[in-house]
Protein backbone atom coordinates (compact mmCIF):
# COMPACT_ATOMS: atom_id res chain seq x y z
CA UNK A 1 0.00 0.00 0.00
CA UNK A 2 2.83 2.41 0.74
CA UNK A 3 4.24 1.88 -2.81
CA UNK A 4 0.76 2.55 -4.20
CA UNK A 5 0.48 5.83 -2.31
CA UNK A 6 3.97 6.92 -3.31
CA UNK A 7 3.16 6.30 -6.99
CA UNK A 8 -0.15 8.10 -6.50
CA UNK A 9 1.46 11.19 -5.06
CA UNK A 10 3.88 11.27 -7.98
CA UNK A 11 1.04 10.68 -10.45
CA UNK A 12 -0.93 13.55 -8.92
CA UNK A 13 1.99 15.92 -9.31
CA UNK A 14 2.53 14.75 -12.89
CA UNK A 15 -1.12 15.13 -13.85
CA UNK A 16 -1.30 18.63 -12.40
CA UNK A 17 1.94 19.73 -14.05
CA UNK A 18 0.89 18.33 -17.42
CA UNK A 19 -2.53 19.96 -17.25
CA UNK A 20 -1.02 23.27 -16.23
CA UNK A 21 1.54 23.17 -19.04
CA UNK A 22 -1.20 22.41 -21.57
CA UNK A 23 -3.47 25.20 -20.39
CA UNK A 24 -0.76 27.76 -19.54
CA UNK A 25 -2.48 28.19 -16.18
CA UNK A 26 -0.63 28.26 -12.86
CA UNK A 27 -0.17 24.76 -11.48
CA UNK A 28 -2.86 23.71 -9.04
CA UNK A 29 -1.25 23.53 -5.61
CA UNK A 30 -3.12 21.85 -2.77
CA UNK A 31 -0.32 20.44 -0.65
CA UNK A 32 0.74 16.83 -0.20
CA UNK A 33 -1.52 14.08 1.13
CA UNK A 34 -1.00 10.31 1.22
CA UNK A 35 -4.43 8.94 1.98
CA UNK A 36 -4.32 5.17 2.42
CA UNK A 37 -7.06 3.42 0.41
CA UNK A 38 -7.94 0.33 -1.59
CA UNK A 39 -9.27 1.97 -4.74
CA UNK A 40 -7.90 1.30 -8.21
CA UNK A 41 -4.50 2.56 -9.23
CA UNK A 42 -6.08 4.65 -11.99
CA UNK A 43 -8.06 6.86 -9.61
CA UNK A 44 -5.30 7.48 -7.07
CA UNK A 45 -4.30 10.96 -8.32
CA UNK A 46 -7.94 12.00 -8.38
CA UNK A 47 -8.71 10.62 -4.92
CA UNK A 48 -5.64 12.21 -3.34
CA UNK A 49 -6.66 15.53 -4.91
CA UNK A 50 -10.19 15.20 -3.51
CA UNK A 51 -8.87 14.50 0.00
CA UNK A 52 -6.56 17.52 -0.26
CA UNK A 53 -9.58 19.67 -1.16
CA UNK A 54 -11.47 18.28 1.82
CA UNK A 55 -8.60 19.27 4.13
CA UNK A 56 -8.81 22.84 2.81
CA UNK A 57 -12.61 23.06 3.11
CA UNK A 58 -13.07 23.44 -0.64
CA UNK A 59 -16.59 22.09 -0.52
CA UNK A 60 -17.95 22.51 -4.03
CA UNK A 61 -14.84 21.39 -5.88
CA UNK A 62 -14.20 18.62 -3.36
CA UNK A 63 -17.67 17.16 -3.85
CA UNK A 64 -17.13 17.16 -7.61
CA UNK A 65 -13.74 15.53 -7.17
CA UNK A 66 -15.04 12.67 -5.00
CA UNK A 67 -17.95 12.08 -7.39
CA UNK A 68 -15.51 11.98 -10.28
CA UNK A 69 -13.56 9.27 -8.45
CA UNK A 70 -16.74 7.20 -8.00
CA UNK A 71 -17.58 7.56 -11.66
CA UNK A 72 -14.12 6.33 -12.62
CA UNK A 73 -14.12 3.53 -10.04
CA UNK A 74 -17.61 2.57 -8.76
CA UNK A 75 -16.01 0.11 -6.31
CA UNK A 76 -14.18 2.97 -4.49
CA UNK A 77 -16.43 3.05 -1.43
CA UNK A 78 -14.19 5.48 0.45
CA UNK A 79 -15.01 8.17 -2.14
CA UNK A 80 -18.61 8.00 -0.92
CA UNK A 81 -17.26 8.66 2.60
CA UNK A 82 -15.68 11.80 1.15
CA UNK A 83 -19.00 12.94 -0.31
CA UNK A 84 -20.73 12.47 3.05
CA UNK A 85 -17.94 14.27 4.91
CA UNK A 86 -17.95 17.20 2.50
CA UNK A 87 -21.70 17.57 3.08
CA UNK A 88 -21.09 18.57 6.72
CA UNK A 89 -19.40 21.74 5.51
CA UNK A 90 -17.36 23.67 8.01
CA UNK A 91 -17.60 21.79 11.32
CA UNK A 92 -17.31 25.16 13.08
CA UNK A 93 -20.47 26.43 11.40
CA UNK A 94 -23.99 25.03 11.55
CA UNK A 95 -23.20 21.61 10.08
CA UNK A 96 -25.02 19.81 7.30
CA UNK A 97 -28.36 21.17 6.13
CA UNK A 98 -31.25 18.77 5.30
CA UNK A 99 -30.39 18.66 1.59
CA UNK A 100 -26.76 17.95 2.38
CA UNK A 101 -27.78 15.27 4.87
CA UNK A 102 -29.91 13.59 2.22
CA UNK A 103 -27.02 13.53 -0.25
CA UNK A 104 -24.71 12.23 2.47
CA UNK A 105 -27.07 9.42 3.48
CA UNK A 106 -27.42 8.42 -0.16
CA UNK A 107 -23.63 8.27 -0.43
CA UNK A 108 -23.34 6.24 2.78
CA UNK A 109 -25.96 3.79 1.50
CA UNK A 110 -24.02 3.46 -1.74
CA UNK A 111 -20.78 2.84 0.17
CA UNK A 112 -22.40 0.14 2.30
CA UNK A 113 -23.94 -1.51 -0.76
CA UNK A 114 -20.63 -1.41 -2.62
CA UNK A 115 -18.76 -2.80 0.36
CA UNK A 116 -15.52 -1.31 1.62
CA UNK A 117 -12.52 -3.52 1.00
CA UNK A 118 -10.69 -2.83 4.27
CA UNK A 119 -11.59 -2.58 7.93
CA UNK A 120 -10.15 0.95 8.02
CA UNK A 121 -12.44 2.12 5.23
CA UNK A 122 -15.45 0.49 6.88
CA UNK A 123 -14.54 2.36 10.07
CA UNK A 124 -14.42 5.68 8.22
CA UNK A 125 -17.79 5.06 6.57
CA UNK A 126 -19.50 4.04 9.81
CA UNK A 127 -17.96 7.01 11.65
CA UNK A 128 -19.47 9.49 9.21
CA UNK A 129 -22.73 7.52 9.20
CA UNK A 130 -22.90 8.08 12.96
CA UNK A 131 -22.85 11.85 12.39
CA UNK A 132 -26.02 11.59 10.29
CA UNK A 133 -27.77 9.08 12.57
CA UNK A 134 -31.01 10.57 13.96
CA UNK A 135 -30.14 13.71 12.02
CA UNK A 136 -33.36 15.62 12.70
CA UNK A 137 -33.29 14.85 16.43
CA UNK A 138 -29.76 15.97 17.29
CA UNK A 139 -28.17 19.42 16.94
CA UNK A 140 -24.87 19.78 15.09
CA UNK A 141 -22.70 19.94 18.25
CA UNK A 142 -24.04 16.59 19.45
CA UNK A 143 -23.54 15.01 16.03
CA UNK A 144 -20.03 16.46 15.83
CA UNK A 145 -19.15 15.05 19.22
CA UNK A 146 -20.22 11.56 18.09
CA UNK A 147 -18.03 11.95 15.00
CA UNK A 148 -15.10 13.05 17.14
CA UNK A 149 -15.55 10.07 19.46
CA UNK A 150 -15.68 7.65 16.53
CA UNK A 151 -12.52 9.04 14.96
CA UNK A 152 -10.73 9.05 18.29
CA UNK A 153 -11.25 5.28 18.41
CA UNK A 154 -10.08 4.94 14.79
CA UNK A 155 -6.97 6.98 15.60
CA UNK A 156 -6.05 4.41 18.25
CA UNK A 157 -6.34 1.65 15.65
CA UNK A 158 -4.39 3.50 12.95
CA UNK A 159 -1.62 5.51 14.62
CA UNK A 160 0.54 5.97 11.52
CA UNK A 161 -1.69 7.53 8.88
CA UNK A 162 -4.06 10.44 8.21
CA UNK A 163 -6.61 9.08 10.65
CA UNK A 164 -4.64 11.05 13.23
CA UNK A 165 -5.27 14.30 11.37
CA UNK A 166 -8.99 13.68 10.87
CA UNK A 167 -9.37 12.73 14.52
CA UNK A 168 -7.60 15.92 15.56
CA UNK A 169 -9.85 18.31 13.61
CA UNK A 170 -12.99 16.73 15.06
CA UNK A 171 -11.50 16.99 18.55
CA UNK A 172 -10.63 20.63 17.98
CA UNK A 173 -13.93 21.61 16.37
CA UNK A 174 -15.90 20.07 19.25
CA UNK A 175 -14.11 22.31 21.77
CA UNK A 176 -16.84 24.04 23.88
CA UNK A 177 -16.54 27.83 23.45
CA UNK A 178 -16.91 28.45 27.19
CA UNK A 179 -14.17 25.97 28.22
CA UNK A 180 -11.24 28.20 29.17
CA UNK A 181 -8.95 25.18 29.66
CA UNK A 182 -9.15 24.57 25.88
CA UNK A 183 -8.77 20.89 26.71
CA UNK A 184 -10.02 19.40 23.43
CA UNK A 185 -8.31 22.02 21.30
CA UNK A 186 -4.99 21.36 23.01
CA UNK A 187 -5.44 17.61 22.76
CA UNK A 188 -5.93 17.95 19.02
CA UNK A 189 -3.08 20.44 18.74
CA UNK A 190 -0.65 17.99 20.33
CA UNK A 191 -1.45 15.43 17.62
CA UNK A 192 -1.30 18.02 14.86
CA UNK A 193 2.06 19.41 15.96
CA UNK A 194 3.57 15.94 15.52
CA UNK A 195 1.90 15.49 12.15
CA UNK A 196 2.97 18.96 10.93
CA UNK A 197 6.55 18.20 11.90
CA UNK A 198 6.43 14.90 9.98
CA UNK A 199 4.48 16.32 7.03
CA UNK A 200 5.23 20.06 6.70
CA UNK A 201 3.41 20.27 3.34
CA UNK A 202 0.21 18.64 4.55
CA UNK A 203 -2.78 21.02 4.15
CA UNK A 204 -4.81 19.49 6.97
CA UNK A 205 -2.04 19.58 9.55
CA UNK A 206 -1.40 23.29 8.94
CA UNK A 207 -5.07 24.21 8.59
CA UNK A 208 -6.26 22.45 11.70
CA UNK A 209 -3.41 23.78 13.85
CA UNK A 210 -4.69 27.27 13.08
CA UNK A 211 -8.13 26.25 14.31
CA UNK A 212 -6.65 24.61 17.39
CA UNK A 213 -4.88 27.82 18.41
CA UNK A 214 -7.63 30.25 17.42
CA UNK A 215 -7.97 31.65 20.96
CA UNK A 216 -6.33 34.74 22.48
CA UNK A 217 -4.35 32.74 25.04
CA UNK A 218 -3.02 30.30 22.42
CA UNK A 219 -2.75 32.33 19.23
CA UNK A 220 1.04 32.85 19.27
CA UNK A 221 1.46 29.08 18.99
CA UNK A 222 -0.41 29.13 15.69
CA UNK A 223 1.88 31.57 13.89
CA UNK A 224 4.14 28.92 12.23
CA UNK A 225 1.12 27.17 10.70
CA UNK A 226 -0.50 30.49 9.78
CA UNK A 227 2.62 31.71 7.99
CA UNK A 228 2.90 28.47 6.02
CA UNK A 229 -0.61 27.35 5.12
CA UNK A 230 -1.33 29.83 2.32
CA UNK A 231 1.81 28.69 0.48
CA UNK A 232 1.00 25.00 1.04
CA UNK A 233 -2.40 25.14 -0.70
CA UNK A 234 -2.75 28.49 -2.51
CA UNK A 235 -5.25 27.09 -5.03
CA UNK A 236 -7.88 26.69 -2.29
CA UNK A 237 -9.59 29.99 -1.34
CA UNK A 238 -10.03 28.92 2.28
CA UNK A 239 -6.32 28.18 2.61
CA UNK A 240 -5.57 31.77 1.63
CA UNK A 241 -8.05 33.11 4.18
CA UNK A 242 -7.37 30.82 7.11
CA UNK A 243 -4.03 32.33 8.29
CA UNK A 244 -5.92 35.52 9.12
CA UNK A 245 -7.61 33.75 12.03
CA UNK A 246 -4.26 33.81 13.82
CA UNK A 247 -3.20 37.18 12.37
CA UNK A 248 -6.44 38.66 13.77
CA UNK A 249 -5.87 37.14 17.19
CA UNK A 250 -2.42 38.69 17.49
CA UNK A 251 -3.24 41.97 15.73
CA UNK A 252 -1.16 41.50 12.54
CA UNK A 253 -3.55 43.55 10.44
CA UNK A 254 -1.43 44.10 7.34
CA UNK A 255 -0.86 40.36 7.05
CA UNK A 256 -4.57 39.70 7.60
CA UNK A 257 -5.61 42.22 4.96
CA UNK A 258 -3.13 40.85 2.42
CA UNK A 259 -4.09 37.19 2.78
CA UNK A 260 -7.82 37.96 2.73
CA UNK A 261 -7.36 40.04 -0.40
CA UNK A 262 -5.82 36.96 -2.03
CA UNK A 263 -8.63 34.77 -0.70
CA UNK A 264 -11.38 37.05 -1.99
CA UNK A 265 -9.71 37.22 -5.41
CA UNK A 266 -9.42 33.42 -5.56
CA UNK A 267 -13.05 32.76 -4.55
CA UNK A 268 -14.62 33.42 -7.94
CA UNK A 269 -16.93 30.45 -8.48
CA UNK A 270 -20.58 30.27 -7.50
CA UNK A 271 -19.76 27.65 -4.88
CA UNK A 272 -17.21 30.00 -3.30
CA UNK A 273 -19.51 32.98 -2.70
CA UNK A 274 -19.61 32.30 1.03
CA UNK A 275 -15.81 32.02 1.09
CA UNK A 276 -15.55 35.37 -0.67
CA UNK A 277 -17.89 37.15 1.74
CA UNK A 278 -16.15 35.58 4.74
CA UNK A 279 -12.77 36.81 3.48
CA UNK A 280 -14.19 40.29 2.81
CA UNK A 281 -15.52 40.51 6.38
CA UNK A 282 -12.02 39.79 7.71
CA UNK A 283 -10.53 42.21 5.17
CA UNK A 284 -12.87 45.03 6.22
CA UNK A 285 -12.08 44.40 9.88
CA UNK A 286 -8.32 44.47 9.29
CA UNK A 287 -8.51 47.56 7.07
CA UNK A 288 -10.47 49.47 9.70
CA UNK A 289 -7.87 48.69 12.37
CA UNK A 290 -5.25 50.20 10.04
CA UNK A 291 -7.55 53.20 9.41
CA UNK A 292 -7.53 52.31 5.72
CA UNK A 293 -11.11 53.42 5.38
CA UNK A 294 -11.04 53.67 1.58
CA UNK A 295 -9.91 50.06 1.33
CA UNK A 296 -12.69 49.04 3.71
CA UNK A 297 -15.27 50.96 1.69
CA UNK A 298 -14.06 49.32 -1.53
CA UNK A 299 -14.41 45.88 0.08
CA UNK A 300 -17.94 46.77 1.18
CA UNK A 301 -18.83 47.64 -2.43
CA UNK A 302 -17.29 44.36 -3.54
CA UNK A 303 -19.37 42.42 -1.02
CA UNK A 304 -22.54 44.06 -2.33
CA UNK A 305 -21.77 42.63 -5.77
CA UNK A 306 -21.79 39.06 -4.43
CA UNK A 307 -25.33 37.89 -5.07
CA UNK A 308 -27.20 34.63 -4.87
CA UNK A 309 -25.81 33.07 -1.69
CA UNK A 310 -28.57 31.90 0.61
CA UNK A 311 -29.40 34.00 3.66
CA UNK A 312 -29.06 30.94 5.89
CA UNK A 313 -25.44 30.15 4.99
CA UNK A 314 -23.66 31.30 8.13
CA UNK A 315 -20.53 32.70 6.47
CA UNK A 316 -22.54 34.75 4.00
CA UNK A 317 -25.26 35.84 6.42
CA UNK A 318 -22.76 36.89 9.06
CA UNK A 319 -20.61 38.86 6.63
CA UNK A 320 -23.56 40.66 5.06
CA UNK A 321 -24.83 41.72 8.48
CA UNK A 322 -21.47 42.59 9.99
CA UNK A 323 -19.61 44.44 7.25
CA UNK A 324 -21.72 47.65 7.07
CA UNK A 325 -22.10 47.70 10.86
CA UNK A 326 -18.34 47.42 11.36
CA UNK A 327 -17.71 50.28 8.97
CA UNK A 328 -19.87 52.63 11.03
CA UNK A 329 -18.93 51.46 14.54
CA UNK A 330 -15.16 51.18 14.10
CA UNK A 331 -15.07 54.76 12.84
CA UNK A 332 -17.26 55.98 15.72
CA UNK A 333 -19.95 57.12 13.30
CA UNK A 334 -22.86 56.56 15.65
CA UNK A 335 -25.51 58.37 13.62
CA UNK A 336 -24.46 56.34 10.59
CA UNK A 337 -24.81 53.14 12.64
CA UNK A 338 -28.28 54.21 13.78
CA UNK A 339 -29.42 54.47 10.15
CA UNK A 340 -28.29 51.05 8.97
CA UNK A 341 -30.78 49.13 6.83
CA UNK A 342 -33.07 46.49 8.28
CA UNK A 343 -31.58 42.98 8.44
CA UNK A 344 -31.97 40.76 5.39
CA UNK A 345 -35.30 38.97 5.42
CA UNK A 346 -35.01 35.30 6.23
CA UNK A 347 -31.45 35.60 7.51
CA UNK A 348 -30.25 33.82 10.62
CA UNK A 349 -31.63 35.25 13.88
CA UNK A 350 -28.22 35.99 15.39
CA UNK A 351 -27.07 37.80 12.25
CA UNK A 352 -30.23 39.88 12.35
CA UNK A 353 -29.38 40.67 15.97
CA UNK A 354 -26.06 42.21 14.94
CA UNK A 355 -27.81 44.77 12.78
CA UNK A 356 -30.34 45.62 15.50
CA UNK A 357 -27.52 45.90 18.03
CA UNK A 358 -25.51 48.23 15.82
CA UNK A 359 -28.52 50.46 15.26
CA UNK A 360 -29.51 50.51 18.94
CA UNK A 361 -25.96 51.33 20.01
CA UNK A 362 -25.65 54.01 17.35
CA UNK A 363 -28.96 55.62 18.29
CA UNK A 364 -28.24 55.55 22.04
CA UNK A 365 -24.77 57.03 21.58
CA UNK A 366 -26.29 59.71 19.35
CA UNK A 367 -28.71 60.64 22.13
CA UNK A 368 -31.83 59.09 20.58
CA UNK A 369 -32.86 56.64 23.29
CA UNK A 370 -36.37 56.24 21.86
CA UNK A 371 -35.08 54.96 18.51
CA UNK A 372 -32.63 52.66 20.29
CA UNK A 373 -35.42 51.13 22.34
CA UNK A 374 -37.26 50.04 19.18
CA UNK A 375 -34.28 47.95 18.11
CA UNK A 376 -33.78 46.72 21.66
CA UNK A 377 -37.23 45.10 21.45
CA UNK A 378 -36.01 43.04 18.46
CA UNK A 379 -32.95 41.94 20.44
CA UNK A 380 -35.15 40.74 23.28
CA UNK A 381 -37.32 38.70 20.92
CA UNK A 382 -34.32 37.14 19.15
CA UNK A 383 -32.54 36.34 22.39
CA UNK A 384 -35.63 34.68 23.85
CA UNK A 385 -36.14 32.61 20.69
CA UNK A 386 -32.53 31.42 20.71
CA UNK A 387 -32.82 30.40 24.35
CA UNK A 388 -36.02 28.49 23.62
CA UNK A 389 -34.26 26.72 20.76
CA UNK A 390 -31.39 25.82 23.16
CA UNK A 391 -28.93 27.61 20.88
CA UNK A 392 -26.85 28.50 23.91
CA UNK A 393 -23.83 30.07 22.22
CA UNK A 394 -25.71 32.55 20.08
CA UNK A 395 -28.25 33.19 22.83
CA UNK A 396 -25.35 34.33 25.02
CA UNK A 397 -23.93 36.52 22.25
CA UNK A 398 -27.31 38.23 21.84
CA UNK A 399 -27.62 38.56 25.62
CA UNK A 400 -24.36 40.55 25.62
CA UNK A 401 -25.59 42.73 22.75
CA UNK A 402 -28.92 43.27 24.49
CA UNK A 403 -27.23 44.17 27.76
CA UNK A 404 -24.78 46.54 26.09
CA UNK A 405 -27.47 48.31 24.07
CA UNK A 406 -29.75 48.59 27.09
CA UNK A 407 -26.93 49.99 29.22
CA UNK A 408 -26.24 52.77 26.72
CA UNK A 409 -29.94 53.58 26.53
CA UNK A 410 -30.09 53.87 30.32
CA UNK A 411 -26.87 55.92 30.26
CA UNK A 412 -28.30 58.24 27.59
CA UNK A 413 -31.36 58.83 29.80
CA UNK A 414 -29.10 60.10 32.55
CA UNK A 415 -29.00 57.00 34.80
CA UNK A 416 -25.26 56.79 34.49
CA UNK A 417 -24.41 54.60 37.45
CA UNK A 418 -27.03 52.02 36.49
CA UNK A 419 -25.85 52.12 32.90
CA UNK A 420 -22.28 51.43 34.03
CA UNK A 421 -23.40 48.52 36.19
CA UNK A 422 -25.29 47.01 33.28
CA UNK A 423 -22.41 47.55 30.85
CA UNK A 424 -19.95 45.89 33.23
CA UNK A 425 -22.27 42.89 33.55
CA UNK A 426 -22.42 42.53 29.77
CA UNK A 427 -18.62 42.67 29.53
CA UNK A 428 -18.27 40.05 32.25
CA UNK A 429 -20.59 37.69 30.36
CA UNK A 430 -18.68 38.18 27.11
CA UNK A 431 -15.37 37.41 28.81
CA UNK A 432 -16.61 33.93 29.70
CA UNK A 433 -16.82 32.74 26.12
CA UNK A 434 -14.96 33.14 22.82
CA UNK A 435 -15.89 34.69 19.53
CA UNK A 436 -17.17 32.32 16.85
CA UNK A 437 -14.67 31.44 14.08
CA UNK A 438 -17.10 32.83 11.51
CA UNK A 439 -16.17 36.31 12.75
CA UNK A 440 -12.88 38.19 12.94
CA UNK A 441 -14.27 39.83 16.06
CA UNK A 442 -17.47 41.01 17.67
CA UNK A 443 -18.80 44.28 16.27
CA UNK A 444 -17.12 45.93 19.24
CA UNK A 445 -15.67 44.31 22.38
CA UNK A 446 -17.99 44.79 25.33
CA UNK A 447 -15.12 45.68 27.65
CA UNK A 448 -14.01 48.37 25.22
CA UNK A 449 -17.54 49.75 25.34
CA UNK A 450 -17.28 49.79 29.13
CA UNK A 451 -14.12 51.87 28.77
CA UNK A 452 -15.99 54.29 26.52
CA UNK A 453 -18.78 54.66 29.06
CA UNK A 454 -16.41 55.24 31.97
CA UNK A 455 -14.54 57.83 29.94
CA UNK A 456 -17.78 59.65 29.10
CA UNK A 457 -18.69 59.56 32.79
CA UNK A 458 -15.47 61.36 33.77
CA UNK A 459 -13.69 58.31 35.23
CA UNK A 460 -10.61 58.07 33.00
CA UNK A 461 -8.40 56.07 35.36
CA UNK A 462 -11.03 53.32 35.54
CA UNK A 463 -11.58 53.54 31.79
CA UNK A 464 -7.86 52.97 31.18
CA UNK A 465 -8.01 49.73 33.15
CA UNK A 466 -10.86 48.46 30.97
CA UNK A 467 -9.25 49.46 27.68
CA UNK A 468 -6.03 47.70 28.63
CA UNK A 469 -7.95 44.61 29.76
CA UNK A 470 -9.81 44.57 26.45
CA UNK A 471 -6.51 44.65 24.56
CA UNK A 472 -5.45 41.35 26.12
CA UNK A 473 -8.33 39.60 24.32
CA UNK A 474 -8.51 41.81 21.23
CA UNK A 475 -5.01 43.21 20.75
CA UNK A 476 -3.81 46.05 18.55
CA UNK A 477 -7.24 47.53 17.92
CA UNK A 478 -7.40 51.13 16.69
CA UNK A 479 -10.29 52.09 18.97
CA UNK A 480 -8.60 50.34 21.89
CA UNK A 481 -5.44 52.40 21.55
CA UNK A 482 -7.41 55.59 20.98
CA UNK A 483 -9.57 55.05 24.05
CA UNK A 484 -6.59 54.09 26.21
CA UNK A 485 -4.63 57.13 25.05
CA UNK A 486 -7.50 59.48 25.87
CA UNK A 487 -8.09 57.86 29.24
CA UNK A 488 -4.42 57.99 30.20
CA UNK A 489 -4.10 61.63 29.14
CA UNK A 490 -7.19 62.66 31.11
CA UNK A 491 -6.02 60.68 34.14
CA UNK A 492 -2.67 62.50 34.06
CA UNK A 493 -0.68 59.40 33.14
CA UNK A 494 1.52 61.03 30.51
CA UNK A 495 3.79 58.04 29.95
CA UNK A 496 0.89 55.71 29.27
CA UNK A 497 -0.81 58.30 27.08
CA UNK A 498 2.33 58.59 24.97
CA UNK A 499 2.63 54.80 24.85
CA UNK A 500 -0.90 54.24 23.56
CA UNK A 501 -0.89 57.20 21.19
CA UNK A 502 2.48 56.09 19.79
CA UNK A 503 1.09 52.62 19.17
CA UNK A 504 -1.96 54.16 17.50
CA UNK A 505 0.14 56.27 15.14
CA UNK A 506 2.47 53.35 14.36
CA UNK A 507 -0.49 51.08 13.71
CA UNK A 508 -1.98 53.47 11.17
CA UNK A 509 1.26 54.48 9.48
CA UNK A 510 -0.24 54.66 5.97
CA UNK A 511 -3.78 55.46 7.05
CA UNK A 512 -6.50 57.60 5.59
CA UNK A 513 -7.21 60.78 7.59
CA UNK A 514 -9.04 60.28 10.88
CA UNK A 515 -9.52 62.94 13.54
CA UNK A 516 -8.24 60.54 16.22
CA UNK A 517 -4.88 60.29 14.47
CA UNK A 518 -4.54 64.04 14.19
CA UNK A 519 -5.23 64.45 17.91
CA UNK A 520 -2.80 61.67 18.82
CA UNK A 521 -0.06 63.26 16.73
CA UNK A 522 -0.76 66.66 18.32
CA UNK A 523 -0.40 65.13 21.78
CA UNK A 524 2.86 63.42 20.86
CA UNK A 525 4.20 66.69 19.44
CA UNK A 526 3.78 68.44 22.79
CA UNK A 527 6.89 68.76 24.97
Amino acid sequence: MSRLIARSAFALASVVAAASAASAQPAEKLGSVAFTNSCSEAVQPHLQRAVAMLHSFWWGEGDKAFRDVLQRDPSCAIAAWGIATIAIGNPYATGANPDGAKRAQEAIAQARATGAKTERERGYIEAIAGYYDRFAERPHPARLRSLADAFEKLAQQYPDDETQIFSAIYLVSSQPPADKTFARALQGAAVLELQFKKHPNHPGAAHYLIHAYDYPALADKGLPAAKGYADIAPSAPHALHMPSHIFTRVGLWQESAATNRRAANAAQGEAERSDKLHALDYLVYASLQLARDKDAAAAIDEARQVVGEGATAIGSAYARAAIPARYAIERGMWQEAAKLDDPDKGSLPYTQAMRYFARALGAARSGDAAAAEKDLVHLHHIGDALKAAKNDYWATEVEVQRGAADSWIVFAKGERDRGLTMMRAAADIEDKTEKHPVSPGRLIPARELLGDMLLENGRPAEALVEYEASQTRDPNRFRGYWGAGQAAAQAGSKDKARLHYTRLVELAGSADPRPELAKARDYLAMK
